[in-house]
C-alpha cells in the first residue's frame, strides 16, 4: 500500500496528469520528461481549514510583471517531502461578474527547490508508515506565468479533473487488498480445524468467506468499466463513475478486511514479526488494516463522495424545477418555472413507472441481460424516489444528507450490479467456466438488492431528524455526563 500511495500521487495527482490534461505544450516539453525520467512529483491542495471546501483556500498567488507571488501553508503534501515538482493551488485576484467578486483557484507548477518554498513537518500516520507526507509554506514564492496551469481561475476545474485520476487509483489498491483477504480466507478457511471442520465449513465463517469473494470480485468489475471509458477518451467525463468508484471500493475492501481479521482471530490481530517469530504463517492482516483505513478519507471521503454523487444526481432536476421549488424566488419567477417543469415531468415521470427494458447488448447471456433488466427497473424506481424527495424537501433536501447517502448507496450498488454483467459477459468470451461466473453474479446482486431495499425502506423510514437533534444536545454539551470516569 505504501507503494502504490508513492506511485499513485506521482501519476495520477502529480504534475503529469494535469499537464496531460490541461499543460501547454511548451509546458509538457518542460516538465513531463523530468517526471517520466524519475523526478517525483505532488499535489498541493488541503490546507489547514479547508479539506473538502477548497473554494476556501488562503493561500495566494499575486500577479507581479510576468510572474506570480505565491504564499501560504499546504497541509498533508503526499510526496511533498521528496517531490522536484509541485502542483500548487493557490487564489488569484478575484474576477468582477455582474457586480461582484468571484473567487478565483488557479494552479501552478512550483519547483521544490525554488527560494521560499520550505518543508515544515514531516506528517505521520496510523499506518502508511513510508509515506512522504509534509506540511510546505511557500514564502513570496515567484513562479513564472508560464507555469500556470489550464488558465488562471481554472484551478478548480483543474484540481478535480486531476482527482478523477487518483479516485480511480484507489479502487485499483482496494482491488489488491480484497484479492490478499480473499486469499487469506480461502487458505485459512480450508486449514484451520474447529470441532472437526475447516472453519470455513461453519456458516458464520463461511458467511464472510461468500461476501469477500463476491465484493472483490464487483471491485474489480466496476474498475475495470470504468478505465474501458477512459482507454477509449482520455478527457472522457467520469466524475460520476470514479467517484462511486472511490466511495464503493473503498468501503468494501475494508469491510472484506474487517471480515479477514475476524476469521483468522487472533492470528489477524497479531503482526507480521510476532507471527513469523512464532512460525507461523505470516498474514499481513493488521498492517493491511492500518494503512488501508485512510482509503475511505483521502481524495474525497466517503461522505463527501456521496454528497458529490447527489449533486451531479439533482443537478438535471435543479436545472429545470430548481426555481419553482425555491420558496424564496418571487413569485413570477417560480411560475414560469414551475410551467416549463411541469411540461417535461408530465412526460419524464410516467416513463419512471412504465417496463421500458434494460438495454441490454442483444449478445448478452440471458442471465444477465435478466440482472441488467432489474437493474434498470430499480433505477428507476431510485429516479422517482428522488424526485418524491426533491418535491417533499425542495431546496432543504441539500441538508438531508444521511437521507441523500441512501439514495447515493443504491446508485453504487447498481453500478456495481451492472458493472458484474459486463465483466461476467467477458470472462465468458474469454473461456472461463459459466457456471462458476454464474455463481459469483447472482450472488454478488442477491447481496446488492438486499442493501438496496434497506436503502429503500430507509428513505421512508428513518429516525434521521432524532438522531441529528442528539447530535447537536452533544455539541452542545448537553450530554456530558457520559464522559464521566474517563482516565486519561
Amino acid at each position: 500500500m505504501n507503494t502504490f500511495a508513492h506511485i499513485s500521487v506521482h501519476q495520477s495527482i502529480g504534475v503529469a496528469q494535469p499537464l496531460l490534461l490541461f499543460g501547454t505544450e511548451e509546458q509538457k516539453k518542460k516538465f513531463l520528461p523530468r517526471v517520466a525520467a524519475g523526478e517525483l512529483s505532488a499535489f498541493a491542495l488541503t490546507e489547514q481549514g479547508v479539506g473538502s471546501d477548497p473554494a476556501r483556500l488562503t493561500t495566494e498567488a499575486k500577479p507581479d510583471g510576468d510572474d506570480y507571488i505565491i504564499n501560504g501553508e499546504k497541509l498533508w503534501c503526499s510526496n511533498g517531502t521528496r517531490a522536484s515538482l509541485l502542483i500548487v493551488a493557490a487564489r488569484t485576484p478575484p474576477k468582477i461578474v455582474d457586480g461582484k467578486p468571484r473567487t478565483q483557484i488557479t494552479t501552478f507548477v512550483v519547483e521544490a527547490k525554488a527560494p521560499g518554498v520550505e518543508i515544515v513537518h514531516r506528517c505521520q500516520f496510523m499506518g502508511l508508515h513510508a509515506l512522504y507526507n509534509g506540511v510546505i509554506r511557500f514564502q513570496n514564492v515567484r513562479v513564472p506565468r508560464a507555469s500556470l496551469v489550464g488558465g488562471e481561475g481554472r484551478g478548480l476545474k483543474v484540481a478535480l479533473a486531476t482527482l478523477n485520476a487518483g479516485r480511480l487509483s484507489i479502487p485499483a489498491a482496494s482491488i489488491g487488498t480484497a484479492k490478499k483477504a480473499v486469499q487469506i480466507a480461502r487458505e485459512w478457511g480450508g486449514e484451520r480445524i474447529q470441532w472437526g471442520a475447516p472453519i470455513g465449513q461453519h456458516a458464520a465463517i463461511a458467511e464472510k468467506i461468500r461476501r469477500i469473494a463476491a465484493h472483490a470480485f464487483a471491485m474489480e468489475a466496476m474498475l475495470m468499466v470504468t478505465s474501458r471509458i477512459v482507454d477509449r477518451d482520455k478527457k472522457a467525463d467520469i466524475r460520476l463513475e470514479s467517484s462511486m468508484c472511490k466511495l464503493w471500493a473503498t468501503e468494501k475492501a475494508w469491510m472484506c478486511l474487517d471480515d479477514v481479521m475476524q476469521i483468522r482471530g487472533g492470528r489477524g490481530y497479531e503482526n507480521v514479526q510476532s507471527l513469523t517469530a512464532r512460525g507461523e504463517k505470516p498474514y499481513p492482516i493488521e498492517r493491511l488494516m492500518r494503512d488501508n483505513r485512510v482509503t475511505t478519507i483521502f481524495e474525497g471521503s466517503s461522505e463527501i463522495m456521496r454528497l458529490f454523487i447527489m449533486r451531479e444526481a439533482l443537478d438535471p432536476h435543479l436545472k429545470i424545477a430548481g426555481v419553482a421549488l425555491n420558496s424564496s424566488k418571487p413569485g413570477g419567477e417560480r411560475l414560469k418555472s414551475a410551467f416549463r417543469a411541469a411540461g417535461f415531468y408530465l412526460a419524464w415521470y410516467p416513463r419512471q413507472w412504465l417496463p421500458l427494458g434494460g438495454g441490454a447488448p442483444a449478445d448478452m447471456h440471458a442471465r444477465l441481460a435478466a440482472q441488467l433488466r432489474r437493474v434498470a427497473a430499480t433505477a428507476r424506481k431510485m429516479a422517482r424516489t428522488l424526485f418524491h424527495q426533491m418535491v417533499r424537501f425542495g431546496p432543504k433536501l441539500e441538508k438531508r444528507q444521511v437521507l441523500l447517502g441512501r439514495i447515493a448507496d443504491i446508485g453504487a450498488d447498481l453500478f456495481a450490479i451492472a458493472a458484474t454483467c459486463v465483466y461476467a459477459q467477458k470472462l465468458l468470451g474469454d473461456g472461463d467456466d459459466p457456471e462458476k461466473v454464474f455463481m459469483l453474479v447472482d450472488d454478488f446482486a442477491l447481496q446488492a438488492h438486499a442493501r438496496i431495499a434497506a436503502n429503500f425502506r430507509g428513505v421512508q423510514e428513518n429516525a434521521d431528524q432524532h438522531g441529528y437533534d442528539l447530535a447537536q444536545q452533544v455539541i452542545a454539551g448537553e450530554h456530558t455526563w457520559l464522559e464521566r470516569g474517563i482516565i486519561e
